[in-house]
């Protein structure tokens, strides 16, 4: 599989985040059944965890994808900030802002409706 420079670094940066996401996604599920709220911590814990994988494909197939790189940003950006949202509540007894979590989630949803579109564009050549 021989692809260019840049999209190469894409891809391996994809990749990365995904690993990073689904560690957090694992960590915050042990902390939530060692005694954390279940309730915030397994919310971050979740939205880690099922959008790890989704970075994983778009950085190992999402080449060929039209907006795929768009894709994974938002979905990056609105689980991390989601969950930080979460992660904060629980351990700082606050907010990252007002309406963080929703504007992550937001966030994650516009990436997911933009991997859909893509998918249904013409390929690239």
């Amino acid at each position: 599989m021989t692809l260019d420079a840049p999209l190469a670094l894409a891809q391996r940066a994809f990749i990365a985040v995904a690993g990073l996401i689904g560690a957090a996604g694992v960590a915050l599920a042990a902390a939530a059944a060692h005694g954390g709220d279940a309730r915030e911590l397994g919310a971050a814990s979740a939205i880690c965890l099922a959008h790890a994988p989704a970075l994983l494909a778009l950085g190992l197939g999402g080449r060929g994808l039209r907006l795929a790189g768009l894709s994974a940003i938002l979905l990056f950006a609105g689980a991390g900030l989601f969950s930080l949202d979460m992660v904060s509540r629980h351990f700082a007894g606050a907010p990252v802002f007002p309406m963080a979590a929703p504007t992550g989630g937001t966030t994650a949803i516009l990436g997911w409706v933009l991997l859909a579109i893509g998918a249904l564009l013409p390929q690239r050549r």
